[in-house]
């Protein structure tokens, strides 16, 4: 497994449009080999930003590699550009792989 993660600095007030074009853009990936979750969070609020992270589980880190050099790729992020005035800086990207994994036993649920 391969969690990939960006963090944007969302502006004040402008969370509802991030929100938007985060719900309504076609992502791509439910075509890609190794795809297996998408969430985006919306974390704390400080005093000129409020904390977004979108988190992707993949297969591997490789299926996450061979997604980010793939035509599906650069469709998703073809207007990324555009969206620049929504947050503060660039978005921070994390790569994680797990060391210790739990899952929830039956009826823990």
């Amino acid at each position: 497994m391969f969690i990939a993660m960006n963090r944007f600095k969302v502006v004040k007030g402008a969370e509802a449009d991030f929100e938007t074009v985060w719900r309504d853009r076609d992502s791509h990936l439910d075509t890609v080999p190794g795809f297996v979750e998408f969430h985006l969070l919306k974390g704390p609020e400080h005093d000129d930003h409020t904390l977004y992270s979108s988190h992707t589980i993949w297969r591997s880190r490789g299926d996450f590699e061979n997604w980010t050099r793939s035509e599906a790729f650069r469709k998703a992020h073809r207007n990324a550009g555009s969206n620049k005035p929504l947050y503060l800086g660039h978005p921070e990207f994390e790569g994680f792989e797990p060391v210790v994994s739990l899952k929830a036993t039956a009826g823990a649920a």
